[in-house]
């Protein structure tokens, strides 16, 4: 599997861990992460957030969204 594919696979997994964690449909997190560029901003972190699991990725992803002002429920 390519890198990009890894990548994507890694955004995916995140949308939907995302949807369960902050109890919001898959739609409005993609819209969340679209508003502030957290595809991208997996995309850069990428090289780091495939050495540690999902759960710990979300949690950067929070206070990402934090920085960015924005609060969500975790």
């Amino acid at each position: 599997m390519s890198e990009k594919s890894e990548i994507t696979f890694m955004q995916t997994r995140l949308i939907r861990l995302a949807s369960e964690e902050w109890h919001l449909p898959i739609e409005k997190i993609v819209d969340l992460f679209k508003k502030v560029d957290v595809l991208g901003y997996i995309e850069t972190g990428y090289g780091i957030f495939h050495c540690e699991g999902d759960d710990a990725v979300l949690e950067d992803i929070s206070e990402f969204l934090e920085r960015k002002g924005l609060k969500v429920n975790a």
